[in-house]
């Protein structure tokens, strides 16, 4: 488990179901039962999940929302899609292989602070920030 995938769990996740993502990031076993969980996640924090409007959904204008709240060049991609997951890589290359392909996916872009969360469906894109 690095900083990036600590501080999801510790600011991004509901309360009652933090200690249960540390502990599952801690064991590979339980890091791919909890990314599989990623497709249909019920556990974000509403305080700091906020739905991206369906007319800003596309992988550019989820880049804009994140690039004027501070996101940086590269960022952090925990994803049930085997081939992204435990990446460092551009924030624009994470989001054009991520939004809309059908995986549960986080792309950390400041740890504990900015992010990006989809579920599996095309009703579940949100910026996570705190």
């Amino acid at each position: 488990m690095n900083s990036h995938e600590e501080q999801f769990a510790r600011c991004f996740i509901i309360p009652k179901k933090r200690d249960r993502y540390l502990s599952l990031l801690g064991s590979k076993r339980g890091r791919a039962k909890l990314l599989d969980g990623f497709n249909h996640c019920n556990d974000l924090d509403p305080r700091y999940a906020t739905l991206i409007p369906a007319n800003q959904q596309s992988d550019l204008s989820i880049e804009l929302l994140l690039r004027r709240k501070g996101a940086p060049e590269t960022c952090y991609v925990m994803s049930d899609n085997r081939d992204l997951d435990g990446r460092e890589m551009s924030l624009a290359d994470a989001l054009n292989e991520t939004v809309g392909l059908g995986a549960g996916t986080f792309i950390s872009c400041l740890p504990g602070k900015l992010g990006y969360f989809e579920l599996e469906g095309f009703d579940g894109r949100y910026i996570l920030e705190r």
